[in-house]
């Protein structure tokens, strides 16, 4: 699958870069004074000053937990996605939504987790125990 780019506003290019380089691992690309660029699981994040617009009263309703609107992630290994929840946890990260599993023993099995960046951008990360559930109906 070709990686995706995404675009958008934080507040502090050094929070941004100790969050997503240094909490979340991700290898930095190119940089200016404005913005910077991450390699997020593969896919090619960019970060720029500005304004972020959220609204907390953007919810969205997923297995009766509220989950903000609008968000983006990854949809990691399911290793990876225990090792992840683990660094998080260690370090103290306040989650929107714990780490979590939904759909036990169900073909559609996964571990899920939210949790805002330091502009409040939503993420949320998932993993599937039997990936190609992904996007089954």
């Amino acid at each position: 699958m070709p990686p995706f780019h995404y675009a958008f506003l934080v507040t502090d290019l050094a929070a941004t870069r100790a969050f997503y380089g240094g909490l979340l691992g991700c290898r930095e690309g190119r940089s200016a004074p404005t913005w910077v660029d991450f390699d997020f699981f593969g896919h090619q994040l960019s970060a720029h000053l500005g304004t972020p617009v959220h609204d907390p009263a953007n919810l969205g309703q997923v297995d009766g937990k509220a989950v903000p609107m609008p968000h983006f992630g990854a949809v990691l290994d399911w290793e990876v996605f225990q090792f992840l929840a683990g660094c998080l946890r260690a370090n103290g990260v306040d989650f929107v939504l714990a780490p979590q599993l939904r759909c036990a023993g169900e073909r559609a099995e996964q571990a899920t987790m939210c949790l805002l960046d330091p502009a409040g951008n939503a993420l949320e990360f998932t993993a599937f125990r039997h990936p190609q559930a992904l996007f089954a109906g």
